[in-house]
C-alpha cells in the first residue's frame, strides 16, 4: 500500500494554505479535492473581502486568526504581485438608534487590537463618501478587496513547486485509525477506488467537513454545520461608481451574518450582499424577485440606488456551526488526539473571515502537525 507522510482533504483557501504553509517544512504532503479544480465552493463564492477583526468576541479562533491573518496576507499579496486593494470600509448607523451599537462595535474592534479604526459624524461621512447617507460610521483603512482566485493559484504554485501532489476529482469515501495514522479510501474517474496510508490526515474540506468528521467517528452535534447561503446582487454600472469604499450596516442581533453591504470589486463594479438563508441542500440559484428585499435593505444608507439597478450576480453558502438564532459559535480547529484520533487534525466550521484568516490558520496547523513525531 503507498503511504505518504500527510494528506489534507480540501483545496479551498484553507486547504491550499495549510499545505502551502506545511511544506515549508514536510515532504510527501497530498491535497485531495473532490471537484475539478482547487476554491470551487465557500472559497470562490464570498464578498473576497480583507477582513479587519472588528466583530469577533476577543480571544476567539475568528478574532485572533483575523488579526494577524489579515497581516500575513497582505504581505503574500505583495510578495507574489496578486491584486488587492486596501481601500477602506465604512460601518454606518442610518439612525441615532444605531448609534448606540455603533460605539459598542467601535469598542469591540479596539478592545481586539484593531487601532487604526475612527469614528467619523455626518460631516465627516460626507466629506469622503458624498452618496452615502448616515448619522455615524466607524472607519476602518486597514480593510482591503483582492483576487482570491488569484491568491489560490499562488498557494497551489507555490505548494507544487516545493514537491507537493493535489489530485483533482478525488473523492474522500473512508478512514479508518492505524497504529502509525490512517488509511484512507478515495476514489476518482480513472483509478477507480484505491487505498493508501498517510501519517497525518487534515480534514478542511469545508461544507463536507463536519461529514469527514463523522466518517472518523465524530458524529456529535459540536460538529454539525448548518449551511447559510447568501446571494448577491450586482449594481448598474452607471450607479457603480458613486461610492469607492465597502460600506457595511449596523450589525443586527440574532442575524447570521454581518448584514447586506457594499463591495466594490477590483474590476469597478459593485456587488450588494451576502443576505444569509439556511438551507437544507446546495443550490446556488438566485431567485431575481430578492432584488426587492435587496434594495430595501439599502436603500436608507444608499439613496442613489435603485431597484431597477440590481441585477442577480453569484451565490455562496456558509460552513456555519451556529443555527438560526443561535448564539456565536467559533471555528474548529483541533488536534482530536483525545477522541484517540492521534494524527487527525480537524478543521470545522470555517467561515468568514476564513480567507483573511488562512494564513494564520496554517501557522496553527503547522504548528499542531509538527508536534507529531514523524
Amino acid at each position: 500500500m503507498e503511504k505518504v507522510n500527510i494528506t489534507v482533504i480540501g483545496a479551498g483557501v484553507v486547504g491550499l494554505a495549510v499545505a502551502y504553509e506545511l511544506s515549508k517544512a514536510h515532504k510527501d504532503i497530498v491535497v485531495i479535492e473532490q471537484h475539478h479544480s482547487f476554491g470551487q465552493e465557500t472559497s470562490s463564492r464570498n464578498s473576497e473581502v480583507i477582513h479587519a477583526g472588528i466583530y469577533y468576541p476577543t480571544g476567539s479562533f475568528k478574532h485572533k486568526t483575523c488579526i494577524e491573518g489579515k497581516e500575513l496576507l497582505y504581505e503574500f499579496l505583495q510578495n507574489n504581485n496578486i491584486v488587492h486593494e486596501k481601500i477602506g470600509k465604512l460601518i454606518v448607523a442610518i439612525n441615532k438608534d444605531e448609534v448606540t451599537d455603533l460605539e459598542a462595535l467601535l469598542e469591540q474592534g479596539l478592545k481586539n487590537g484593531v487601532s487604526d479604526l475612527k469614528w467619523l459624524n455626518k460631516n465627516e461621512i460626507t466629506a469622503i463618501e458624498p452618496n452615502i447617507r448616515a448619522e455615524a460610521a466607524i472607519f476602518s483603512p486597514s480593510t482591503g478587496i483582492l483576487d482570491s482566485h488569484s491568491l489560490m493559484k499562488r498557494l497551489a504554485e507555490h505548494f507544487l513547486d516545493s514537491g507537493g501532489t493535489i489530485a483533482y476529482n478525488t473523492q474522500f469515501m473512508v478512514a479508518g485509525k492505524t497504529k502509525d495514522g490512517f488509511e484512507l479510501t478515495v476514489e476518482d474517474p480513472d483509478e477507480g477506488t484505491f487505498r493508501f496510508s498517510t501519517r497525518i490526515l487534515i480534514n478542511s474540506a469545508g461544507l463536507d467537513s463536519d461529514k469527514v468528521s463523522g466518517l472518523l467517528g465524530l458524529n456529535s452535534d459540536e460538529y454539525r454545520l448548518k449551511p447559510c447561503k447568501g446571494d448577491y446582487f450586482r449594481v448598474n454600472l452607471a450607479r457603480a461608481k458613486l461610492i469607492k469604499r465597502l460600506v457595511y450596516p449596523v450589525p443586527k442581533h440574532g442575524r447570521a451574518g454581518l448584514g447586506i453591504h457594499a463591495t466594490p470589486d477590483l474590476a469597478g463594479g459593485l456587488r450588494l450582499g451576502p443576505d444569509d438563508e439556511y438551507v437544507e441542500k446546495l443550490d446556488y440559484r438566485i431567485d431575481e424577485s430578492k432584488k426587492v428585499k435587496f434594495y430595501e435593505s439599502v436603500k436608507s444608507f444608499l439613496p442613489f440606488i435603485k431597484q431597477d439597478d440590481l441585477f442577480p450576480d453569484t451565490s455562496g453558502i456558509r460552513p456555519k456551526l451556529q443555527g438560526p438564532g443561535e448564539d456565536f459559535r467559533d471555528y474548529i480547529i483541533r488536534h482530536e488526539a483525545e477522541e484517540g484520533l492521534t494524527g487527525f487534525i480537524n478543521l470545522v466550521g470555517i467561515e468568514s473571515p476564513g480567507l483573511t484568516a488562512c494564513l494564520a490558520i496554517a501557522k496553527i496547523v503547522k504548528k499542531m502537525a509538527g508536534a507529531l513525531k514523524e
